[in-house]
């Protein structure tokens, strides 16, 4: 197992925050970014793979001036532990969560969610559905789907799998390029991505994310993802807000098309030339009407 990572000095021009650290049920220390104050009151933003909290960086200094944010890394990613043996699974992440808002004692939720975090987010929220306030999605999906990319389908293969994402560093490494089109990532913003993937132990649950995707009734984490669905009547009647990447080669209008069925009230902004990390993507067009969205009423 290897721990908590220490922060290194030349992130924090972009990452200016301190994290805390939070111990999951299975015993995993969990780090993650309590900022804003103290209410009971916070957002919660859920990250996916192969990112971490650095994701929602600029978010985070956005929304706290007024409202708390809540900003895990999950287990086997970004600063947190990255044990070899975890039970990386949906179910597990969804535990993972719930025991940390309830260490907090929130007792409102609202919900920004990107990638994996989707499922996981939404999988908590099926759990607390009185908690949930608002939810902004980002290129996303919490259902099942009978598509995969070709190239994400390849990085699942048992054995080839495993040697190209945590030998080869080739998931995380090829989505700093793939995952922006408007514009590229600085050099340090591409350190900043990939400094928790660093070694092939490092990039244990990078891997296990991939694994992860539920493709068939008979996958370990299939019945998680329908419990995941079957709670989504119980946001219907939620302020819902959905800024969309066009150009995401794995999230695309399918996934959006979804969701404007799972939730009709929600306000949609698809921007055609956005790729899938839509918050740095065009973090101009979407971070201020997130920040409006997410203020107390």
């Amino acid at each position: 197992m290897t721990g908590l990572s220490p922060l290194p000095d030349w992130i924090a021009p972009e990452y200016p925050f301190r994290p805390r650290t939070f111990v999951t049920p299975a015993g995993a220390r969990m780090s993650y970014l309590d900022e804003g104050g103290a209410g009971d009151e916070a957002v919660l933003m859920l990250h996916g793979n192969p990112t971490w909290s650095y994701y929602y960086r600029h978010l985070v200094r956005a929304v706290s001036p007024s409202l708390r944010c809540i900003v895990p890394d999950h287990i086997g990613m970004g600063a947190s532990e990255k044990p070899a043996d975890y039970a990386y699974t949906l179910a597990t992440r969804i535990a993972d969560v719930e025991a940390l808002v309830a260490s907090l004692g929130l007792k409102r939720v609202h919900l920004v969610v990107h990638d994996w975090g989707g499922a996981i987010g939404f999988g908590f929220a099926a759990r607390h559905p009185a908690l949930i306030g608002r939810i902004v999605i980002l290129n996303t999906a919490a259902f099942a789907v009978n598509r995969i990319p070709a190239r994400i389908a390849l990085c699942k293969l048992p054995g080839i799998g495993p040697l190209l994402v945590r030998g080869l560093n080739g998931f995380a490494g090829p989505a700093v390029w793939m995952a922006m089109h408007r514009r590229a990532l600085s050099a340090d913003e591409k350190r900043g991505y990939l400094w928790p993937y660093r070694s092939w132990a490092d990039r244990v649950a990078v891997s296990a994310f991939v694994r992860d995707i539920p493709m068939q009734p008979s996958h370990p984490s299939w019945n998680t993802l329908a419990a995941v669905e079957r709670g989504f009547a119980h946001f219907r009647d939620r302020p819902a807000l959905v800024f969309w990447g066009g150009r995401d080669f794995c999230f695309n209008d399918l996934f959006l098309g979804r969701w404007r069925e799972i939730l009709p009230q929600a306000r949609v902004n698809r921007i055609a030339g956005a790729g899938h990390y839509v918050l740095d993507d065009a973090r101009d067009e979407v971070i201020p009407p997130v920040t409006a969205f997410l203020q107390p009423a």
